[in-house]
This record gives structure tokens, C-alpha cells and sequence, in this order.
């Protein structure tokens, strides 16, 4: 069939018709999901285009499937997360939205709370099951929006419901009505859509709900769930586990727009960051998170990872505020006794410290040459040194400028005997069998002993 596309304003060629496949057993894709196996990547060498939205934003789901990987949290602590989210989004709401849970008495209490606060972003939205008494809860709850869980492989319709694609699809759109008809607006959760039929059932759920949303004159949202982490970001894959493809289709075919489209991915196999800001490169606005990464299993996308990648997207007119990345970071560890790992990114207590001596030694040149961007004034994070027997006499002469200065008076470099001496100290710690790093009371004292006259000369004090 020819027809115009004023998305791109070329005649486009396509046989393809939208046709729902009711099929008696469930494809469960086995060439590319043998399960004994690790699962295979596989190339049709077709490409679709890259086309960005106008505008794109991040959700969060720290307080939904955040909580499948945490202890419960207090009412006070998910206020105060969600405040901070507040802060981090920016005035602009680059966090547009925060979808919570709602069937604890603590989670509708902190809902309640949230609402009182009167903030616009992020807006708050819950999730629920495909059923009417669950819909009755996020009605009364006030919400304007609710995520429901519409679960799209064979691998759920057929061996976790126990139902057909027909029944299941008639049953989603029964609920998706029910939400229309009582002013919510339903965001539909395609449950293991990395794993679905996407011409047999996919594309027809979509085009369908479009459907609806023309007929009552509202949106209908459409979250595309990587529930297992099997997306891959390459182009060329085959579906259903391709990116690009899930999301150019959906527009594509079943004529969601970017806004009504949200990616929500999971770190199973280690490309949850590039799933999702492909989701973005491909046309879909929202891309969903959670705080550190916590989620399900090996979590989702991190909130902090999600701003940053916004940000080399689309520069800060926004007025993001970085600096509330180390406050989380800080939140968690000290409030909730999240030990997080010190080498994460962004977050980490070591993710910028450095025990190499070429790379103290290229810091004392100029930073920028191993830091990646000016972490002291973004993430007030400045620079670390971790002292190792790889540090060398740069090493030294850094720690030595973090902590006193480098000397207006005598500028301390790698040629002065105090910092000689310090080394052949440290290198003989580590030829005894040492292996950890040397401890920042260690070096006071050896600073103290080894340069007591440099710091006089200098009037510094340690």
C-alpha cells in the first residue's frame, strides 16, 4: 500500500495491515530464546530510522518496582525521596511523573502526603492489575492516571493467565474502558513485550487502544515493558527483542504518537541505560527509572544515569539540579543502610578516585584530562585518590594539593625529599605483603613527619 507520511514527507510502501493472530499455542520464539541457552541475538539487516520527539522527559518507579528490591519504606522516607526527586527534576519536570503502589495503608498514606505537598512534578500515578476493583482504588485515591499491567508475550497470556490472545486482549480493553469511563487515564503496561508476538498481538492491542483513545477524546498511554532485560539497542535485530524496532512499530504501524509512549527496561543483561536512551533516539518520550538503578532482579534504569544522558542529549535549559544526585546517594546510605557499591557510577564513594600514578599524574596537570566532566560543581563530588602502591610519587603530591593546597610559598612537586621519602615508605608497606590502601590517618602522619618543614614554610596546618 502507498501512502504519504507527513512524518517524514515521503511516500512510504508498506503490504503490511494490521491483523490480530489468535493462535491455539503459544510462540515462545525458542531460535532465540532456548532457555538452556543464553538467549540469541538475531540480525535481519533491516533498519528503521532514528526520530527523536520534539520532547522528551524521564518517569520514576522507585516507589513500584524500587520497592521489589528494597525493604518496605517508611512514610517519611518516600516523602523525602520524592521531594528530592522533586528537586532533581528540575522546575521543568524532567521527571514528569512518579508512579507508586496502593494497596498498603503505608503507600496510600504517602500518596496522600505527596498530593498535600501541591507540587506539579512529579505528577503522581499508580500501577494496578487489569481488573475493576483495583481500578476502584486508583479512583479514589484522586489519581488522574494509573499504569495497568497488560501483559503481552505468550509466555504470560498463555502460561501464567491461562487465557487466549482473545481473551486476554478483550479483557485488557474492558478495563481500559472502564478507566475512561470514570475520567482515569489508563497507561498500558506491555508486560515482556521483548519476548511477544508484536504483529499478531502487539500491533492489534496498540491499534485498538488507538482507537479508543480517538473515540473518547483521550489519551491512552502505552508503556513497552523489557521486563526480562532481552532488548537490545543494535540495529538490524530481529523482533521482538530490537529497540528501535518496538518503538519505530508501534508508531509506525499503530499510529501511537512519542508522547503517549513510555519505555520501562530492566538490567537482566546489562544494557538497561543503552535500552532505554535508545527508546528516546527512536521516537518515544518517557523512558522510566528508579533511584540507583533498585528494581526487580538487577533493577532498571538509574534515575541519576537517565539525567545525565538527558542532559548530553539536550543541555540544562531545563535547570536540572545535579547536585541532588549526591544527596540521594547520601539518603540512602545513611537513612535506609543501602551500602551502595563504591564504584557505581555517578554515586559511588570511589566512582572518580584514582590509585594510578599516570592518571595522579595527569590530575595534577590538569583534571579534565581523567575526570569526566567538573564533578565538584555538578555532583559536588571533587576528585578522589585512592593511595596504592600504583599511585606513585604523583600520587602523594595530589593528596597532598586535596587536602592542604599545593604551596604559594614552595609549590610541592614529585622532586621534593619529603615526598621521596613518603613513597619509599609506602612502596615498602607493600613489598611486606600489604594489600590494602593507605588510610588517610597513615599519610597525615607521614605528610606531618616528612614535611613538617614545607607545611611551616607555607602556613599550613594538617
Amino acid at each position: 500500500m502507498l501512502r504519504f507520511n507527513p512524518g517524514y514527507n515521503t511516500f512510504d510502501y508498506d503490504s503490511y495491515t494490521v491483523l490480530f493472530s489468535d493462535v491455539e499455542e503459544p510462540n515462545l520464539f525458542r531460535p532465540l530464546f532456548p532457555y538452556h541457552e543464553v538467549p540469541r541475538i538475531a540480525f535481519n539487516h533491516r533498519l528503521v530510522p532514528m526520530k527523536m520527539p520534539k520532547e522528551i522527559w524521564i518517569t520514576d518507579t522507585t516507589f513500584r518496582d524500587g520497592q521489589q528490591a528494597m525493604p518496605p519504606y517508611t512514610v517519611k522516607q518516600i516523602v523525602d525521596l520524592y521531594k528530592m526527586l522533586h528537586r532533581l527534576g528540575g522546575p521543568q519536570g524532567v521527571i514528569r511523573q512518579a508512579e507508586f503502589f496502593l494497596y498498603s495503608h503505608r503507600d496510600q498514606d504517602a500518596v496522600h502526603e505527596i498530593l498535600s505537598l501541591g507540587y506539579r512534578y512529579p505528577e503522581v500515578t499508580g500501577w494496578v492489575r487489569a481488573t475493576k476493583k483495583d481500578l476502584a482504588l486508583a479512583k479514589e485515591m484522586g489519581l488522574k492516571e494509573t499504569g495497568i499491567l497488560t501483559s503481552a508475550s505468550d509466555y504470560h497470556i498463555f502460561l501464567k493467565l491461562r487465557k487466549t490472545r482473545r481473551e486476554a486482549l478483550d479483557d485488557y480493553l474492558g478495563v481500559v474502558k472502564d478507566a475512561l469511563e470514570v475520567g482515569i487515564i489508563p497507561r498500558c503496561h506491555l508486560e515482556d513485550a521483548t519476548r511477544a508476538d508484536f504483529y499478531g498481538f502487539v500491533v492489534p492491542f496498540a491499534y485498538e487502544l488507538m482507537r479508543l483513545a480517538e473515540e473518547s477524546h483521550s489519551p491512552i498511554k502505552i508503556r513497552v515493558c523489557d521486563t526480562l532485560g532481552l532488548g537490545v539497542p543494535y540495529p538490524g535485530v530481529c523482533m521482538p527483542r530490537s529497540v528501535p524496532g518496538l518503538i519505530y512499530g508501534l508508531q509506525y504501524y499503530a499510529g501511537v504518537p512519542s508522547e503517549w509512549l513510555e519505555w520501562h527496561g530492566h538490567n537482566d543483561l546489562f544494557l538497561v541505560t543503552a535500552n532505554a536512551v535508545t527508546a528516546w533516539l527512536y521516537g518515544c518520550s518517557a523512558v522510566n527509572g528508579t533511584l540507583l538503578g533498585l528494581g526487580e532482579r538487577t533493577g532498571n534504569p538509574p534515575i541519576e544515569a537517565l539525567i545525565v544522558n538527558y542532559l548530553q542529549l539536550r543541555g540544562n535549559e531545563a535547570k536540572v539540579d545535579t547536585t541532588v544526585i549526591t544527596e540521594i546517594a547520601e539518603y540512602f546510605e545513611k537513612e535506609l543502610g543501602y551500602p551502595i557499591p563504591p564504584h557505581q557510577p555517578l554515586v559511588g564513594r570511589l566512582f572518580n578516585a584514582t590509585s594510578a600514578g599516570v592518571h595522579a599524574d595527569g590530575l595534577l596537570k590538569n583534571e579534565e584530562i581523567y575526570n569526566v566532566f567538573d564533578t565538584e560543581k555538578l555532583l559536588r563530588r571533587p576528585i578522589q585518590l585512592a593511595l596504592t602502591d600504583k599511585s606513585g610519587l604523583a600520587g602523594i603530591v595530589l593528596w597532598v594539593r586535596q587536602h592542604v593546597g599545593l604551596g604559594e610559598k614552595e609549590p610541592l612537586t614529585k622532586e621534593h625529599p619529603g615526598v621521596r621519602r613518603i613513597y619509599e615508605w609506602m612502596m615498602e608497606e607493600y613489598e611486606k605483603g600489604r594489600i590494602t590502601q593507605i588510610s588517610e590517618g597513615e599519610m597525615v602522619a607521614q605528610v606531618r613527619s616528612h614535611l613538617a618543614d614545607w607545611l611551616k614554610e607555607n602556613g599550613y596546618d594538617l
